[in-house]
């Protein structure tokens, strides 16, 4: 590592070219081929993956991506001339764009029920030849054009369906530039330098460009969510800032030291920089244990978030040290510069509000403890109600035309229309086509049903389907309660005694099915991470208990983020004064992203805490001042990275997307309480209630593990060296001017 800062910083013009080239070439691949986003929910083996299926090779026409087109007017009805010829040249046009299979028009049947009872909204159901992972944007972009070309004065125009949500930009980045604002803020008054706070801003949006940039041409290789690049942007902005700051925090240590700028630069990337280097690779693997999952939808967040924190790591051990050998001495502030030039090199002794809290937690760790216990807890409740699912549109921006188009729907229709459950099945014979008449006359008297199709065969009369609208919107519960009902309840009554296997589809049950299987995997996948990072902290700190405590750390601050997440957006409190819409489901693969992340940011704070104290304890033998010397000496820079962390997830709830507000609101919720309630506070006081027992390793498992060290030996033996020379001047500063003592003598 100390080789690779010294090449960095001997050809810093070299390196800084190398990556402003790659960002370029890769932003200009990624403009010409254009994105290829998708949300394919679809899981093989699932109930509404089977009505897909038979759907499409049943009926070729409707397999495709349903969306719809509607138009409502102002004054007039939708049945005036002027209207119905506008909108019939409209749906003509559309029917012949590429990518169209069929057009639903309801000016085709005088009484169609296409058209509201007050006869201001119609809407016309349009099917697509693909299903919307394989659409093109700007196949769904000229649907939209064209549909919009018919607005007037006294009509509107919208368009609702997944395609169609491809086609919303997300335009602004004032989320990114709030967050990267309150960053730069935070990092001038922890350095003192404009030069030194602009660096891990410089560093994280050269890398996070270039991974933004990678994401949209993965989307040609492999199946990517739409919200992929805005996680990945969110993610890399977060810990790109924070391992920046680590290696910058070092290297200014370094010239109040003597140290040369290059020299300086060096050693921050040979110690904070393998730290940095261990923690990205521990988010990286926890991104990617999400592909023991097998589910392609979040194989394509896993490798795409991946990418980010990769680049990120590898623009801090690289771009930074060159940078900083640019700005030279000026990574200091101008009194810190000049102190440094009349009083020399002098030790760094914690001092402060860190030195004082790192002595109170010794003073008082039951009680300090107990309070943090009772604050996860209480924030960790409402969690026990959580329910998985996906928002539908209702919850878009208000200015989308999705959304537009979902309430137009549902003021003139009802809430159902805009997730129609859809029921096929194959069909064997005459008591199959019995069976399924009388089940049309059925479901019309069961509970949470609004309306139904006749049912529809196809030209070869073995399959059919009909469709079913419920009296709720889409990501209702009762909706919910609805599918469950017609799969346990209605149709295998309807079943008995013929060879019908009816299946249910459409957006609730496609939604149903994903959480259902997520929530069945999701104890492998947390055991499989959790495991892994106990496997790591065991190798690196020689415990048994460090890692423990780890693993109930990560496990309690996900549950209290997510008990934060619930109360917002599944309870509602506060979601429509955020713009969030309103109270829904929380999203299905939430809790699997939000494990991984957490993990590895959860690491890098452990890691940084934690190692303070190994080494401490290593030279002294002393538990208690080992948590109190290494509380004091990481308490700030810590809590630094967590507020800059923070601000940037909480600045993505200005995007005005549901998901991504969801991901910052519950990662700076887990940030802030990992980093102010457990590494601050709890894990400090069960250390010092759990004193020497927090080092025991039994000699037979010490004997079998590998030795690995996140600081190389070299580098710490020159600390070490570098130490014992300043130990006369260490005593000669503790005693002038009765200046406060060190906190490493206080005991508690």
């Amino acid at each position: 590592m100390a080789a690779l800062a010294r090449w960095c910083v001997q050809r810093r013009l070299v390196s800084v070219l190398l990556w402003l080239l790659a960002l370029g070439g890769v932003a200009t691949a990624a403009t010409v081929t254009g994105s290829a986003y998708s949300n394919d929910y679809g899981i093989p083996g699932t109930g509404s993956d089977r009505a897909s299926e038979l759907l499409d090779s049943g009926f070729p026409g409707l397999g495709g991506d349903s969306d719809t087109v509607v138009w409502h007017t102002t004054t007039g009805t939708v049945r005036a001339a002027d209207v119905e010829q506008a909108m019939n040249r409209t749906l003509e046009r559309i029917a012949e764009l590429p990518g169209v299979a069929s057009v639903t028009n309801p000016y085709d049947d005088p009484d169609s029920p296409l058209i509201s009872e007050n006869a201001h909204t119609a809407y016309a159901p349009l099917t697509l030849g693909d299903a919307s992972r394989d659409i093109g944007a700007d196949e769904a972009r000229a649907v939209v054009d064209t549909a919009r070309a018919a607005e007037t004065d006294g009509l509107r125009v919208e368009l609702g369906g997944s395609a169609i949500a491809l086609t919303e930009s997300t335009g602004s980045h004032l989320a990114e530039a709030v967050g990267v604002a309150v960053a730069a803020v935070v990092l001038f008054l922890a350095f003192g330098s404009v030069a030194a706070a602009l660096l891990p801003i410089a560093t994280a949006l050269v890398s996070v460009g270039t991974a933004y940039a990678g994401i949209t041409l993965l989307g040609h290789a492999m199946t990517v969510a739409d919200f992929a690049p805005m996680l990945g942007t969110l993610i890399g902005l977060g810990v790109g800032i924070d391992y920046a700051l680590f290696i910058v925090t070092r290297h200014r240590r370094g010239l109040k030291r003597g140290l040369s700028v290059a020299q300086a630069a060096a050693d921050a990337v040979a110690t904070t920089g393998r730290a940095v280097v261990f923690a990205g690779a521990t988010v990286c693997i926890a991104l990617l244990g999400m592909l023991i999952l097998r589910l392609s939808f979040l194989n394509g967040v896993a490798v795409a978030a991946s990418l980010t924190v990769l680049l990120t790591v590898a623009a801090s051990v690289t771009l930074l040290p060159a940078l900083l050998s640019y700005i030279g001495p000026r990574a200091l502030s101008r009194r810190e510069r000049r102190r440094l030039a009349e009083h020399g090199p002098e030790p760094e002794v914690p001092t402060g509000f860190a030195a004082r809290w790192s002595s109170f937690v010794e003073r008082r760790p039951k009680l300090l403890g107990a309070l943090a216990l009772v604050v996860i807890t209480v924030l960790a409740l409402p969690t026990l109600g959580l329910r998985l699912g996906t928002s539908d549109q209702g919850n878009d921006p208000r200015g989308t035309t999705t959304r537009q188009a979902y309430d137009l729907l549902a003021d003139g229709f009802g809430p159902g229309v805009n997730g129609p459950l859809t029921l096929v099945t194959e069909v064997r014979g005459a008591e199959d086509r019995l069976a399924l008449d009388n089940l049309d006359v059925t479901l019309r008297t069961t509970e949470g049903v609004s309306s139904v199709t006749p049912v529809t065969y196809n030209s070869g009369g073995d399959a059919a389907y009909l469709t079913v609208v419920p009296e709720s919107a889409p990501q209702s519960r009762q909706t919910s309660d609805l599918v469950e009902r017609l799969r346990s309840e209605v149709l295998p009554r309807a079943e008995s005694g013929t060879a019908l296997d009816v299946h249910v589809g459409g957006v609730t049950a496609g939604y149903d099915d994903f959480a259902d299987v997520i929530v069945g995997k999701l104890p492998l996948f947390v055991g499989v991470v959790v495991g892994l990072g106990c496997l790591l902290l065991l190798l690196a700190f020689r415990s048994v208990g460090i890692p423990l405590k780890a693993a109930v750390m990560n496990v309690a601050a996900v549950a209290a983020a997510f008990g934060v997440v619930v109360a917002i957006f599944q309870w509602g409190w506060g979601s429509e004064l955020l713009g969030l819409g309103s109270a829904g489901p929380i999203e299905p693969f939430l809790p699997v992203i939000m494990v991984s992340v957490l993990f590895g940011l959860s690491m890098d704070y452990q890691v940084f805490l934690v190692s303070r104290m190994y080494e401490e304890w290593l030279e002294t033998g002393d538990n208690r001042r080992a948590v109190r010397v290494g509380l004091a000496e990481t308490g700030r820079v810590i809590n630094s990275a967590a507020v800059i962390m923070i601000s940037v997830f909480l600045a993505f709830v200005l995007s005005g997307d549901r998901v991504i507000a969801m991901f910052g609101i519950a990662l700076a919720a887990a940030v802030a309480l990992d980093a102010f309630v457990l590494r601050t506070l709890l894990v400090p006081a069960l250390m010092h209630l759990l004193g020497r027992a927090n080092w025991w390793l039994p000699r037979r498992l010490d004997a079998l593990l590998p030795r690995i060290s996140i600081e190389p030996p070299e580098c710490r033996a020159a600390h070490e060296r570098l130490a014992a020379v300043t130990d006369a001047e260490v005593a000669d500063v503790l005693a002038e001017e009765e200046r406060q003592r060190d906190v490493r003598d206080i005991t508690g």
